[in-house]
């Protein structure tokens, strides 16, 4: 079994470019040019300044950027957040090249190397390919619904939208757990290309995401301002009641286990009826028990930032 630095290397390789540490202005630099070409933020309002990732770099948070033949591709920083957990608070890089997968195996290996155990970023829960990304590739899961976390955003990924996030924990010494097999709930459905809220009454809810929320700010603004509400509403209320995201599926929608199954049901009555009557309830009450069993562990990681 490969190492978390040997993982790092390999995918870097498969990447093409090169990650290390920063600790140069001029690497701080350039940096800022790539987040400014990714993200073209107001002038105001970038997402990473070069005096912020000088205090960060010489802190011990984490600087690090991806080379491909001496130009930067992509980039990541941190700072250490409470007890072992680092917070990645911005990465950027080219979509589809693997370098962000690296990147973030090379965050993991640097974590490990010095005690620490968890990751946790932020993201947009309206971006597929991140949510994605996140909860399928890498295997981190949602602790907590944020809403308008930093305001409204006029960047040209943004759209003036608001920034609603998730806060992901990447926990780096333990396998996730798999999400609970159907039958499901659908929370939140699609029709013609807008949100259909469902019902969230059931022990595992759906919850879908738009196919492309970029573009879809861009030519229909109420169509991506409907999704957002709606989600804010759906997912962001079943988590603030206690529901566990668990899982996303291939279809874009995010797999919940309802807080009426993740709470101290242990002998209720109602869990044991449910598994008796479902033939899939039985290995889904399992399922469910494990996630209950995390379930204070998480809670312990929804202050980080």
């Amino acid at each position: 079994m490969k190492t978390a630095h040997e993982a790092a290397v390999e995918a870097a390789a498969k990447a093409g470019v090169t990650i290390r540490e920063l600790h140069e202005i001029g690497e701080f630099a350039q940096v800022y040019r790539l987040f400014d070409d990714i993200w073209h933020p107001d002038p105001g309002n970038p997402p990473m300044t070069v005096e912020l990732m000088v205090g960060f770099a010489h802190a011990g948070g984490y600087v690090a950027g991806a080379f491909e033949q001496g130009t930067l591709a992509g980039a990541s920083v941190g700072f250490r957040a409470d007890g072992t957990t680092l917070h990645s608070h911005v990465t950027g890089a080219s979509i589809g090249r693997g370098i962000g997968f690296a990147l973030k195996l090379h965050q993991r290996a640097w974590c490990l190397e010095r005690g620490l155990t968890a990751i946790s970023w932020t993201f947009d829960p309206l971006v597929r390919r991140n949510a994605r990304f996140n909860l399928g590739k890498l295997g981190a899961r949602p602790v907590e619904y944020l809403p308008n976390f930093y305001g409204v955003m006029g960047d040209a990924i943004n759209e003036g939208d608001e920034s609603d996030r998730l806060l992901a924990l990447w926990r780096l010494t333990e396998r996730p757990e798999e999400p609970p097999r159907e039958p499901y709930t659908v929370g939140l459905g699609v029709e013609g290309g807008r949100p259909v809220i469902g019902r969230v009454d059931g022990p595992v809810v759906l919850v879908a995401t738009p196919p492309d929320i970029e573009t879809l700010r861009r030519d229909d603004p109420g169509a991506g301002r409907a999704w957002r509400l709606a989600l804010r509403e759906v997912l962001g209320g079943l988590m603030v009641r206690g529901s566990q995201v668990t899982g996303f599926t291939e279809n874009g929608e995010y797999v919940v286990i309802t807080e009426w199954f993740t709470g101290n049901l242990r002998g209720d009555p109602r869990l044991q009826a449910a598994e008796e009557s479902d033939p899939c309830g039985a290995g889904q009450g399992q399922a469910i028990r494990r996630q209950a069993d995390r379930r204070q562990n998480a809670a312990r990681h929804r202050t980080v930032r």
